[in-house]
């Protein structure tokens, strides 16, 4: 009795596996049709150095790496981003182009979405997890709209080349880097990517800090306090007296002292009116405030540690 159940279960499986081997026959042709036959050669056969779309660079990045089990080489070449291309193939032998491939970048009629979806298929890791909801995917903005896949190296870590890449869209912020005072950024010493991150949702003006005044501290350390005497907006927020992008104003501040101290500071009964000989007479009129205006006497606007500097004067 125990052989014959024996019998019947292994019946069953010898059944199953057949089954199986049955729908892998009939489904696995019908698959690798959509396929070119011989991969990224069938398409380096257009794709040349001398054609419109030249591709030949990638084999010096990592993407076209058969070793990497992890890169799109390792799997089906080409067609692991662009999608299957067998009847791309077929109807350009027939001078005809009406089986377009999955394409990238800013002249591609492809939604952003959906060309994003393909890289991050890849790269939802690291920096990228912060992607979903950040401004930069809300206003469809493709990876291939920045980045260059098949280039040796990217544009976007090249600091010059990069600060081109923002600039298409953030014409205003190219404008402010040109002024008198300013970030290094035109001089190749900075990069748009050293505040902030693109990919990222999670902070104020995708910052790459959680906040303005820790992403200043990387560079300004000797600004971050804490301070026996504070200067409230110093402490609040950089950008309420710095305009971080650049000014025509020293040190990149929005207006010139003593008009950006006077936001908060009224001069009335104070000496904060320049010495004129116009207003000699007055009895508020002060020659210190001349050139460095406030910061004459207020010298520690960031701050003071010293016990007799609660006017952070010194």
């Amino acid at each position: 009795m125990i052989t014959t159940n024996r019998k019947k279960r292994y019946n069953k499986l010898i059944v199953g596996f057949g089954l199986i081997i049955g729908l892998l026959i009939v489904v696995t042709p019908l698959y690798a049709e959509d396929f070119t036959r011989k991969g990224a050669d069938s398409c380096l056969k257009c794709h040349d150095e001398e054609s419109d779309f030249p591709v030949l660079s990638i084999f010096k990045t990592k993407h076209a790496s058969q070793v990497d089990p992890e890169s799109p080489f390792a799997s089906a070449q080409c067609e692991s981003c662009h999608g299957a291309g067998k009847d791309h193939e077929r109807s350009q032998k027939k001078g005809k182009d009406d089986k377009p491939m999955l394409t990238f970048g800013k002249t591609s009629n492809i939604p952003a979405s959906q060309q994003n979806k393909v890289c991050l298929g890849c790269h939802q890791n690291h920096g990228r997890t912060g992607w979903t909801g950040s401004v930069h995917e809300e206003e469809d903005v493709a990876c291939a709209s920045c980045h260059q896949v098949h280039v040796e190296r990217d544009r976007v870590f090249n600091a010059q080349a990069q600060q081109q890449v923002c600039f298409g869209c953030h014409a205003t912020t190219r404008a402010e880097s040109h002024r008198a005072s300013a970030h290094p950024l035109r001089f190749g010493q900075m990069s748009c990517s050293d505040c902030h991150n693109p990919h990222d949702s999670n902070n104020d003006s995708l910052l790459n800090r959680s906040n303005i005044n820790d992403t200043c501290y990387t560079c300004h350390a000797e600004k971050r306090g804490p301070f026996l005497w504070e200067h409230a907006p110093v402490a609040e927020d950089c950008t309420i007296c710095h305009n971080p992008h650049g000014s025509n104003h020293q040190a990149m501040l929005k207006q010139r002292p003593p008009l950006l101290c006077q936001q908060c500071h009224s001069p009335s009964g104070h000496p904060s009116t320049a010495y004129t000989s116009e207003n000699a007479s007055g009895n508020f009129q002060s020659r210190f405030v001349l050139g460095r205006s406030c910061s004459n006497c207020h010298s520690q606007v960031h701050g003071s540690n010293h016990p007799s500097g609660a006017t952070i004067s010194r």
